[in-house]
């Protein structure tokens, strides 16, 4: 990349980020990109509000979901030193786990647990243990509690248990706590100087929280929770870092799994394999995943992505193999994510070249859609589906399972137990869009906002899915 074209994303990237953050209530951004050998860092607004410190371009936040791609390759660590098979029962590593559904958790192989693939019901499971014993007390609390959505390798939906669960699994075969061997095996030999595991290490650094708006005064305010429990470590509940470490880390992907110190991280095979087509199921709203990194198609080109959800605020990692480009962005309130879209796609399209097809032509009109009535549960999780004035209608709640997983989630999600109806038009039969979305909001990264249904039996869709994740007909 030559110096004038680093320049023109630097300050494209700059005038996006301030013409957003300042119309969308978003207190701070900070947003990388790595092309070609060159790299910027902006960095725009606030990182707290309550304190007024600004958001810098070494600031640290949470990584959210982005840590499974980092747990992921631990796990095809293990696999290249001979110490783990991805085609082996988890249950061979660790005899304790057991789902509620007795027999279930034996038929779960290792390769299920990182291409959420493993049907694990857990997504909203917040068990709030502290400490060593965190993740052993997690796995342990599967086993009374939590079940199976599907038959391992069936069906895909985004797994945050099945992600933990590979977290546990990886403590046991090594006899190291998930947080110690983050930082011995990805931070140090990457180079990510910055990134720690705790709220303790946070402190001594400028580090940003997240923000959701107060809907008295349509003001963002500080989130009431930093981190999420110890138990949701290798999901990402716990990790922190920069946008340098994060590009580090999404460069040593690019490199085939070599760190930019020169480093051998991961082996050239894993790190192919990650990138690998694991699941297909042919639904424009959910790519095809791989290990650990989900596979957005973008025309002929595919971003590796896995963005990540943290208590008021959304971060975001890309790896362009096919353009030596890293993208790395973190905003400290939930509606970043469509800043991130936006930029993603600038740089696709006008700084890469790449043309972006329209996912969604057109709509069909006459579309039966009794096929989807219903109501769908996952864990926690209730989903009504009916319909009105011609349209689906979805209505969704949560449904705690004891107080200290409704205060957890509330904090988490920022106040909400439940969302305003949502009425969805259908584009196909299966696949539905919210209402009131121009057709072009889902060419990027926001297709994860179509709603689509699948293994229609009997004129009755078995499951419903939403960003990725799965509930089945009640």
């Amino acid at each position: 990349m030559n110096d004038n074209a680093l320049h023109t994303v630097e300050a494209q990237v700059r005038e996006q980020a301030a013409a957003y953050c300042e119309s969308n209530n978003v207190p701070g951004f900070v947003v990388g990109v790595h092309h070609a050998g060159e790299q910027i860092i902006v960095a725009h607004g606030t990182a707290n509000v309550a304190t007024g410190a600004p958001m810098l371009r070494d600031t640290g936040f949470l990584f959210g979901s982005v840590t499974k791609v980092l747990t992921t390759t631990l796990v095809l660590q293990l696999v290249d030193r001979g110490l783990l098979d991805l085609d082996s029962p988890v249950v061979k590593y660790l005899p304790d786990f057991a789902l509620a559904v007795p027999g279930a958790a034996d038929k779960i192989l290792v390769r299920h647990l990182i291409g959420h693939t493993n049907g694990i019901d857990a997504d909203l499971y917040f068990p709030d243990d502290k400490g060593r014993d965190a993740l052993k007390a997690y796995v342990k609390g599967l086993a009374s509690g939590c079940g199976t959505l599907f038959e391992p390798g069936e069906q895909l939906s985004y797994s945050n248990g099945g992600m933990i669960v590979a977290g546990r699994l990886l403590e046991v075969v090594t006899g190291m706590p998930f947080h110690d061997l983050l930082a011995r095996e990805i931070y140090a030999p990457v180079g990510m100087p910055d990134s720690g595991t705790s709220a303790e290490q946070a402190i001594l650094r400028s580090t940003a929280v997240g923000h959701f708006l107060d809907l008295e005064t349509m003001a963002p305010k500080p989130t009431n929770m930093f981190t999420l429990p110890d138990t949701w470590g290798p999901a990402g509940g716990t990790p922190i870092g920069t946008i340098a470490d994060l590009l580090a880390f999404g460069r040593t992907h690019l490199a085939g799994g070599v760190a930019p110190s020169g480093t051998r991280v991961l082996s050239a095979e894993s790190t192919a394999l990650m990138q690998q087509v694991s699941y297909d199921m042919d639904s424009p709203n959910t790519p095809p995943i791989g290990l650990g990194w989900v596979l957005y198609p973008f025309g002929d080109t595919t971003v590796l992505a896995m963005s990540g959800a943290s208590p008021g605020g959304v971060s975001l990692l890309c790896v362009l193999p096919e353009h030596d480009l890293v993208f790395a962005a973190y905003g400290n309130n939930p509606g970043a994510i469509m800043l991130q879209d936006q930029i993603l796609q600038w740089l696709l399209s006008e700084h890469l070249g790449v043309q972006i097809p329209k996912l969604v032509t057109e709509m069909e009109q006459d579309v039966d859609l009794a096929p989807y009535v219903g109501t769908y549960r996952s864990n926690q999780l209730r989903i009504d589906v009916s319909i009105v004035d011609g349209q689906l209608e979805e209505r969704m709640t949560y449904e705690p399972a004891d107080e200290s997983q409704e205060r957890i989630f509330t904090e988490f999600a920022g106040g909400m137990t439940s969302a305003p109806p949502q009425r969805y038009v259908p584009i196909r039969p299966g696949l539905f869009a919210p209402a009131g979305y121009p057709l072009e909001a889902f060419d990027g990264y926001l297709r994860l906002l179509l709603v689509s249904f699948h293994d229609v039996r009997d004129g009755q869709a078995r499951f419903r899915n939403g960003g990725g994740r799965l509930t089945r007909r009640a």
